[in-house]
């Protein structure tokens, strides 16, 4: 944020009122771009579903790029907000409007302690971390409440499903991230990175000596947000669209927005913990290549927005109890198991700042 310097010393002149100013110069552009991003990966998710299913996704909405449909992400998004958001008789009003800004906001939240780059974040707080997995965890209350609330079965049922989906798949991210820590030896997101920095450039990156906790983090992620095959929460053939069965409108773009949110930050996180973020894959001694920048942490986390893309296209939708099967009696004994081993690699004095 160096760069930004000057004109952050002159907002913190004018006292409180500059230091709401100052944080909003972070915080808005960082909000818009993350909603723009959401509109072009749902774009880009229909273009490459259509082109593995031989088809060519949208084409005619906005002619900017022949063939593309640029601007069809934005044309449903204007459709939806100008629909109407219809709200049961029978439904809980109030939670039933609250439920998807409960979903919403911790994903939104998250990015405020997601670094980009050497100082490129809002807050480089020491317990990272632990304000990630707090705020993540936040988020499956609204799809709970808003479940509830509806005062469907279908959607009640979406909605127990992804409670009991999001909790089992949370215990192994957790003890995925636990191993991060115990190599890295910090809770600051920042320094994660750092301690991945050496001159064997990917080979000294995380997911080398954590490869399963890296494998097993990037599939919980995929269940946490309830995306294909993991998808039993929603299940349009099954339970008809599941907890927001009873949703439109604005109200279903914000349940919309938050979901593919969620996928963008666990890219990020998993290019962040495993894969060295920023830095680059290259030994410093390359030229140009070799050099760090937040370009090569947006080049690794469209590698794995492009994954949640391909599952989608490829894999048929698990049965419940192989869900639960696969988090409770694989992921996490396998978490546990690699998490004294690289506690004993720790020891070891395999890790520079985890010994």
């Amino acid at each position: 944020m160096e760069f930004f310097a000057p004109l952050r010393d002159f907002l913190l002149e004018f006292g409180a009122a500059g230091s709401v100013a100052w944080m909003l110069v972070k915080i808005v552009p960082l909000m818009i771009s993350l909603t723009v991003a959401v509109a072009f990966y749902t774009l880009l998710e229909r273009k490459v579903i259509g082109w593995m299913h031989v088809r060519h996704g949208p084409v005619f909405i906005g002619q900017l790029v022949p063939g593309l449909g640029v601007i069809q992400a934005f044309a449903d998004v204007f459709k939806m907000l100008f629909k109407e958001s219809i709200v049961p008789s029978s439904a809980n009003a109030f939670l039933h409007r609250l439920a998807p800004l409960i979903a919403l906001a911790p994903s939104f939240a998250a990015w405020a302690v997601m670094p980009f780059g050497e100082g490129l974040v809002i807050a480089d707080v020491d317990a990272g971390l632990l304000v990630l997995l707090a705020l993540t965890s936040m988020g499956v209350y609204g799809v709970i409440i808003g479940g509830w609330a509806s005062n469907s079965k279908y959607a009640f049922l979406g909605a127990l499903r992804s409670a009991a989906q999001v909790v089992s798949y949370e215990i192994a991210m957790g003890f995925a991230l636990v191993g991060v820590l115990v190599a890295a030896g910090t809770m600051n997101l920042t320094e994660i990175v750092q301690a991945q920095k050496g001159d064997a450039g990917l080979f000294e990156w995380f997911w080398l000596p954590l490869l399963p906790l890296f494998v097993i983090y990037f599939i919980s992620g995929v269940a946490e947000t309830n995306r294909a095959p993991f998808d039993v929460a929603e299940g349009e053939s099954e339970i008809v669209a599941g907890f927001h069965v009873e949703y439109s409108g604005s109200a279903f773009a914000i349940f919309f927005l938050a979901e593919y949110a969620n996928m963008i930050l666990i890219s990020f996180l998993a290019a962040l913990f495993f894969l060295g973020g920023w830095l680059s894959p290259f030994p410093e001694s390359v030229p140009v290549l070799g050099v760090a920048g937040p370009w090569w942490l947006f080049i690794k986390a469209f590698l794995f927005a492009f994954s949640f893309v391909w599952f989608r296209a490829t894999f048929p939708r698990y049965r419940y109890d192989q869900i639960m099967r696969l988090g409770w009696k694989v992921f996490i004994p396998i978490t546990i198991v690699w998490t004294f081993v690289v506690a004993a690699m720790a020891y070891a004095g395999w890790f520079e700042i985890g010994q």
